[in-house]
């Protein structure tokens, strides 16, 4: 009998174990990104490039994260090279933040510098965006998540010196256009 009683407190203890797996709570830190790498050859005609974009987050109340991202990002084709610098600042409101399974909204402000080889050129955009996500915890510290910007608007200098400036806005309703990522809550 206390053979079979010890082992059903071991089965309810990692039974409970497993359902500590929760989301996030007020003072939590996360830091998660993106990373693309592309490569396309057409005839002769090849291109190449990758972004790089880290973010870092923090929970200021049950619900609400801020956070910023930074990203780098190069592009080659034939002898054209474009590299862009990357800085932005987003909030988050989790509709479901302490369960394993989180629905959230996400409002984000980004700066991209670009410059142009040859000929050193440059160009600024500012952007706005809108957008849902989803994360679900694997474990108490790593969850994947799921993001769709549905609604965004942006500016660009094209290089500024009385250049015209390109504005441009969208709706995306093309849901094949998710970001998948990983999460790491600590």
């Amino acid at each position: 009998m206390k053979k079979l009683f010890l082992a059903a407190i071991a089965v309810l203890g990692l039974a409970s174990a497993k359902a500590q797996t929760s989301g996030f709570s007020k003072g939590d830190a996360f830091i998660s990104g993106a990373l693309n790498v592309v490569s396309e050859k057409t005839g002769d005609a090849k291109s190449n490039g990758f972004i790089i974009q880290p973010k870092v987050g923090y929970f200021v109340t049950e619900n609400i994260a801020i956070g910023a991202k930074l990203g780098f990002g190069s592009t080659k084709e034939g002898e054209n090279k474009t590299n862009s610098f990357t800085a932005g600042a987003f909030g988050r409101y989790y509709f479901t933040p302490a369960s394993q399974f989180s629905v959230y909204g996400q409002a984000g402000l980004d700066f991209t510098n670009e410059k142009y080889k040859p000929g050193n050129a440059k160009a600024n955009e500012i952007g706005a965006n809108i957008g849902l996500g989803l994360s679900y915890f694997l474990s108490n510290h790593f969850a994947i998540e799921a993001t769709w910007l549905g609604l965004g608007y942006n500016v660009n200098n094209n290089g500024g010196h009385g250049a015209d400036k390109t504005n441009s806005f969208g709706f995306g309703t093309d849901l094949r256009d998710v970001s998948f990522g990983v999460v790491y809550k600590f």
